[in-house]
């Protein structure tokens, strides 16, 4: 019996988490393992804040994640990430772009865009691996990548090997963009 692991994809409407969590659900549900993932939370069609839980291991009774349980935060934004931070259980990891996008508070004046963001959240007990994955996305041929550049660096932290990984991308996205999308994995996957 394999006890229940947690993944939370938070970021902003229109980063492509949807299409993260499908394709991670996909590849666990390949793997044998009970898969809940609930859609998503927030104001995804206006840019604003979006949770997607990702849960999975023998027998997974609810698809939600409550605060100090998440093995793993990806977060297509650092702020989002810093945001979720107190659902990170301890010794949890955070996979995070480094992109900033103003909130509301921001883009009105009335409050400023917090610096130094993975240097706080590493300061309060949390490991870090942040990148900028929207240079990545940009390399492998389309900025929308971001999201498969995230799951390639998530990739890191499992066992399984890379087919397994390239069967659900095959799976999941639209065959014109598989070559694009394959692309941002990889360079999510082997960056430094």
């Amino acid at each position: 019996m394999m006890e229940t692991k947690n993944i939370m994809i938070v970021g902003v409407g229109g980063q492509g988490s949807l299409l993260a969590s499908k394709l991670l659900g996909h590849l666990l549900l390949t793997q044998g393992y009970d898969v809940k993932v609930s859609e998503v939370h927030g104001m995804s069609q206006r840019g604003g804040s979006v949770v997607t839980y990702v849960r999975y291991g023998s027998h997974v009774a609810s698809p939600v994640i409550d605060e100090g349980e998440a093995d793993f935060i990806v977060s297509f934004e650092i702020l989002e990430s810093a945001r979720w931070l107190p659902y990170l259980k301890e010794g949890g990891q955070i996979v995070t772009n480094t992109q900033q996008i103003d909130p509301m508070p921001v883009i009105t004046g009335a409050m400023s865009y917090p610096a130094d963001l993975a240097g706080k959240m590493r300061g309060a007990g949390a490991k870090v691996d942040a990148m900028d994955c929207v240079t990545l996305a940009r390399e492998a041929g389309n900025v929308k990548a971001v999201n498969l550049v995230l799951l390639g660096r998530l990739s890191h932290y499992f066992d399984f090997p890379d087919e397994v990984w390239q069967e659900a991308i095959k799976a999941c996205v639209p065959e014109k963009f598989l070559e694009v999308n394959r692309k941002a994995f990889a360079l999510g996957k082997n960056r430094g």
